[in-house]
């Protein structure tokens, strides 16, 4: 979790990104898009960079625009990692910011999202976000996960998962790197209860699919496909 590439291409956070609003959601400051009459929620949690990433508020928009409530808490309370912070570097922040604090901290908000009418709520989660949402799906709290570039995943957390899984992994990733992602595609070959895949995109690195320069095609088109697929998990599972 600690590499460089964990951090690399950081977004530059705006506060004001987006289509949707912010709004208080169990206890955190939440970015929502999409309408409130829907029946079917995603939730997104985001990387260290946080919830204020231009690209990460576009996908949620993208992920509205198809018919779900998207939420995208600030896990963070206000306090992303910020790299030029040399005396907080990523192993002293994640220290006040564990993935179990995540963990904990996602349960109200799906409860509050559950409270608002949604019968069906699926989570995607990326780099640190993906750990969360192993856990959510670990405990049978949403009804389908997707992964994005995982970080601190593990062999046994998919042996545990128990919602429908899609694994989006990036050929050039240390932190994920693909023989740790056919692991755990040879996990969820042989449990035939739950339904999953993994996908390897070639020539990409760790962050791909939020951390990319919107105006570089090269790097968009790997971006949207992955975003496409998350869509299509979510449209299969979250009903």
């Amino acid at each position: 979790m600690s590499g460089p590439q964990c951090c690399s291409n950081p977004p530059t956070l705006n506060p004001s990104a987006g289509a949707g609003h912010v709004e208080q959601l169990g206890g955190l400051s939440s970015y929502i898009s999409g309408s409130a009459d829907s029946k079917r929620a995603v939730l997104l949690v985001s990387d260290v960079f946080g919830y204020e990433a231009p690209n990460l508020r576009k996908l949620a928009d993208k992920v509205a625009a198809t018919g779900f409530f998207v939420v995208v808490p600030d896990f963070f309370c206000g306090d992303p990692y910020v790299p030029e912070n040399t005396h907080r570097p990523i192993p002293v922040w994640i220290k006040e910011h564990g993935t179990d604090k995540g963990f904990e901290a996602a349960k109200p908000v799906l409860e509050a999202v559950k409270n608002k009418g949604f019968s069906a709520v699926g989570a995607a989660g990326f780099c640190w976000g993906a750990k969360v949402v192993v856990e959510l799906a670990k405990a049978e709290l949403i009804q389908a996960a997707v992964l994005l570039h995982p970080s601190l995943v593990t062999v046994d957390d998919i042996k545990g998962v128990k919602a429908p899984i899609a694994i989006l992994g990036a050929e050039i990733d240390h932190i994920s790197p693909p023989e740790l992602l056919k692991q755990f595609e040879e996990v969820l070959t042989a449990r035939s209860e739950v339904d999953g895949y993994v996908k390897i995109f070639p020539k990409v690195a760790h962050g791909w699919t939020v951390r990319y320069d919107v105006k570089d095609e090269a790097a968009v088109k790997p971006a949207e496909e992955a975003h496409q697929n998350l869509l299509e998990w979510f449209a299969k599972y979250v009903k």
